[in-house]
């Protein structure tokens, strides 16, 4: 499987642009304080379908050649990436087959639902998402889309970072959540082709560290019943996404399910915006390490809004 490069990154931006939003990028003089750094943060919970995965998502369907697409398209996910998948099915007039986790959110699952997606339920672990979805893709004939572990997904993913630099300029670092990688991988490769100066950093739920100790090992260890909030961190790297990130991301940080929920909690109250839980694991992180960023532009994805507003995260029992 290719790596993707940033050409295939600013094709993929030109691919997507009728059907995304280019989202905003605010700042917040409480939160720079805080953390003593100047924070630019990249709000992809105002994308479409609530995530960045929409980008990765429409551009693996509109990649597809007619005879590719005929049957449709199936994925494996949480949520927002089926989410995202289904919405952009539905843009080119396409089915969606989605194997989601039985414990999915529910908000993600109506998500799902409203763009058309058709949903198969599997027991929570990778190998059975995986398994599910291959009879899937058996009994209909449809074009998988791996949620990460797919070039034009890391592609379209790596448009978030081309537009961040476009507006605010070269930052000394840049950090997102990893759970699969695809996020970080397509934000690595952009950064070192466009803002070479800038230090790329992944920050994962100490719960869900799978990335952080495959990372410290240099081959893959998959995640093991995690048990996070951060619910779209839960996935284990792809080979794909293992080396881009090997070769790019500098240092993978964790924290805790308490230090999550803080700093979800700040995003609402200081910016008054709606961010789900894996969104604030990057700012959770920032400020678990005051003396590696203090003084430094830094870019932060908030990657999703989509919360269960029933089930907020500070009204969940530790």
């Amino acid at each position: 499987m290719d790596v993707p490069t940033f050409d295939d990154v600013r094709a993929a931006h030109e691919r997507i642009g009728p059907y995304i939003h280019r989202t905003p990028v605010l700042t917040c003089t409480t939160l720079d304080r805080m953390s003593g750094a100047r924070l630019f943060f990249k709000c992809e919970n105002f994308q479409k379908v609530g995530a960045f995965k929409v980008r990765g998502a429409t551009n693996a369907v509109y990649s597809l050649s007619a005879e590719e697409a005929r049957h449709g398209v199936a994925t494996h996910s949480s949520g927002n990436h089926a989410a995202a998948l289904a919405r952009a099915a539905g843009w080119r007039g396409i089915r969606c087959h989605v194997v989601m986790p039985e414990n999915a959110p529910k908000a993600k699952q109506d998500a799902v639902r409203g763009y058309g997606g058709e949903i198969v339920y599997c027991h929570a672990s990778l190998e059975a998402r995986e398994k599910t979805l291959e009879q899937v893709v058996r009994d209909t004939g449809a074009a998988f889309v791996h949620p990460y572990n797919d070039p034009r997904v890391i592609a379209g993913q790596g448009t978030a970072a081309l537009e961040l630099l476009e507006e605010v300029g070269e930052l000394d670092a840049v950090v997102t959540p990893i759970g699969g990688g695809g996020l970080v991988s397509g934000t690595s490769i952009t950064c070192a082709a466009i803002s070479k100066g800038t230090v790329v950093y992944a920050a994962e739920p100490k719960n869900a560290d799978d990335a952080y100790r495959s990372f410290r090992a240099g081959r893959i260890i998959p995640v093991e019943d995690p048990d996070t909030i951060a619910d779209g961190l839960r996935t284990s790297l792809g080979e794909l996404t293992f080396r881009i990130v090997m070769k790019h991301v500098s240092e993978i940080l964790t924290v805790t399910e308490a230090q999550i929920v803080s700093a979800t909690r700040l995003i609402w109250e200081r910016m008054k915006i709606v961010v789900e839980p894996s969104s604030a694991v990057p700012l959770a992180a920032i400020l678990a390490c005051p003396d590696m960023f203090r003084d430094r532009r830094v870019g932060v994805i908030l990657t999703g809004g989509n919360v269960d507003l029933d089930r907020l995260p500070w009204q969940i029992p530790a």
